[in-house]
């Protein structure tokens, strides 16, 4: 069975940034693909990036389109958020996802379209 683990969440002022890990273990990691989803309290949970087994398609959400990047390092078992220029409304549990699929497109980023799910890391930003 597959596990992910986040890590790499914490408190920050809001222009700063943070880089969120994702290890994974108990299956074959190339084989999936895998993304980032968020949820505020009180609020649903959003897609927030996602990147393909082969690393060529990533696909952002508009809210955080030019200030967050998604990679993958497959030698390490591990998917990556850098959050840059960072804001409040950034603030929320983020949670690392995969699945092992075929199919990878844009309109695939549902909250019910992965597999695996990550416990999540807060992520707090303050003004």
């Amino acid at each position: 069975q597959v596990q992910l683990v986040e890590s790499g969440g914490g408190s920050v002022q809001a222009g700063g940034s943070l880089r969120l890990s994702c290890a994974a273990s108990g299956g074959t990691f190339s084989t999936y693909h895998l993304a980032w989803f968020r949820q505020a309290p009180g609020k649903e949970r959003e897609f927030v990036a996602a990147i393909s087994r082969s690393s060529i398609e990533k696909y952002y959400a508009d809210s955080v389109m030019g200030r967050f990047t998604i990679s993958r390092d497959d030698a390490k078992s591990t998917v990556y958020l850098q959050m840059n220029s960072l804001k409040p409304e950034d603030t929320a549990a983020y949670y690392c996802v995969g699945s092992d699929r075929d199919y990878f497109a844009e309109q695939d980023m549902g909250v019910n379209q992965w597999d695996f799910w990550g416990q999540g890391t807060q992520v707090t930003v303050s003004s």
